[in-house]
């Protein structure tokens, strides 16, 4: 939780989740454990390039959509 204390809730893959305010997409993927590279993530149906996810602030009530790419044939 950041230092006023403050959280927000947003939905992660159909899962209501609480997170500091102020939180990355950057910061929630590491909060999951998720690898930085093989996902992909969407907010409110705008995937976000991975090279803005430090850099992308996760509001209150986001639909967060991640997938993870896995090889097939």
């Amino acid at each position: 939780m950041s230092a006023t204390g403050t959280s927000i809730a947003i939905t992660v893959n159909g899962d209501v989740r609480e997170l500091a305010a102020g939180t990355t997409v950057a910061g929630l993927v590491d909060d999951l454990g998720l690898p930085d590279r093989g996902i992909a993530v969407a907010v409110d149906g705008f995937v976000v390039p991975s090279g803005n996810w430090a850099t992308t602030a996760l509001r209150p009530d986001d639909k967060v959509e991640i997938v993870t790419a896995v090889q097939g044939g």
